[in-house]
């Protein structure tokens, strides 16, 4: 797949403070934009890194998670509101990261992350954020 070389006039005005950091520049905007991060678990850890690496433009965001958005989630857990209770993680998860950017695509894995499917999973990304709450 071609990835773009150059930023549209929105991309310039969405991500102007990053490309302004010194040894940043659009170049590295570019590359961001190309990255492709695993975040597992979609609660009070998972849940605030895929909102800002949503909001950096990561091209690629995939968020693992097999539980339901409860009442008690929604004091620290970011990306779920009181209209997604019983709603997927991930569901909610992947609304909320689509209506902040657009162009990031979300990828959802509605599972617990474990040793039968792990590789498979982390398989098509170059980072992982452990957001997991047990081992």
């Amino acid at each position: 797949m071609a990835r773009d070389t150059r930023l549209s006039t929105d991309q310039i005005e969405r991500y102007s403070r990053q490309i302004l950091v010194p040894d940043l520049g659009g170049k590295s905007q570019i590359r961001i934009m190309g990255s492709r991060v695993l975040v597992i678990g979609a609660g009070g850890l998972g849940s605030p890194a895929a909102f800002y690496l949503a909001a950096a433009g990561i091209g690629t965001l995939g968020i693992v998670d097999p539980d339901r958005v409860e009442l008690s989630n929604l004091q620290r857990q970011i990306l779920h509101a009181t209209r997604d209770i019983g709603r997927l993680k991930t569901e909610s998860a992947s609304r909320k990261l689509r209506e902040l950017n657009p162009e990031v695509d979300v990828k959802t894995y509605s599972v617990r992350f474990e040793n039968s499917n792990a590789a498979e999973i982390a398989a098509d990304y170059y980072f992982i954020v452990d957001g997991s709450d047990n081992f």
